[in-house]
């Protein structure tokens, strides 16, 4: 006798919507799509689209909402933990979100990389993210000297590590093991920032190399892990 099995699961327009914007964006360019194009392909009017995008922009990058919700949330109890692995911990959030679909994330960034408002609008959500980081470390650091500059500095440093190896990984095709090279660049900011780098709990012994680096609040988040590299590096 066969199992009856109940009726499939009905995507989420959410969803619907967001694959057939992609879609047409790959075929079409996404200059020359419309929002009508979106919402002819995926069969609903115009409202269902405004109800859950802003813009065609937000369709790009449909999962950044729910990701970063995610990001809060785990910073939000994090607070027994030192908070450089914190926040390193919580990039990798955003790198499992592109490592579960590479071939989206690929196709996603290299439309990106042609489109210039969408890169204006990625550096946008990024910054989101960095600006969460940096607020759960400034609570952390409330209590120290320039802890709200070291929480910038830090915020920036990882957010710089973890773009850097993910787009690495992303101009390659997908290639490669995304969450090792992110590990490894997220190892230089817990080595340079960390409480066993900083004198915290777990504070290096004695005989331990401890690396100091003192960068501008306005310096760029590229400029901030190259001296972490550089001074890392050194013999």
């Amino acid at each position: 006798m066969t199992e009856a099995r109940g009726p499939a699961k009905k995507t989420p327009m959410r969803e619907v919507l967001a694959k057939a914007a992609f879609q047409l964006f790959l075929e079409r360019g996404f200059e020359q799509t419309t929002v009508d194009d979106i919402v002819a392909r995926a069969g609903v009017g115009r409202r269902s689209f405004f109800r859950y995008f802003p813009s065609k922009e937000d369709a790009v990058f449909p999962d950044h909402e729910s990701c970063l919700a995610d990001m809060t949330a785990f910073l939000d109890a994090a607070d027994g933990h030192d908070p450089v692995d914190a926040v390193c911990d919580a990039a990798r959030i955003v790198l499992r979100m592109y490592a579960t679909n590479p071939e989206f994330s690929v196709q996603r960034y290299r439309l990106t990389q042609e489109v210039p408002g969408l890169r204006t609008y990625e550096l946008s959500v990024v910054r989101r993210y960095e600006r969460t980081m940096a607020g759960y470390l400034r609570r952390r650091y409330a209590q120290d000297a320039d802890g709200s500059l070291r929480a910038e500095v830090v915020a920036a440093a990882v957010v710089a590590a973890h773009n850097n190896a993910l787009r690495s990984w992303l101009r390659s095709g997908g290639d490669g093991d995304a969450e090792t090279a992110v590990d490894h660049a997220l190892e230089l900011v817990r080595n340079g920032w960390g409480s066993a780098a900083t004198g915290g709990e777990g504070a290096a012994d004695a005989d331990d190399e401890v690396v100091v680096m003192v960068v501008s609040k306005r310096a760029p988040m590229w400029r901030v892990v190259q001296r972490v590299e550089s001074a890392l590096g050194q013999d």
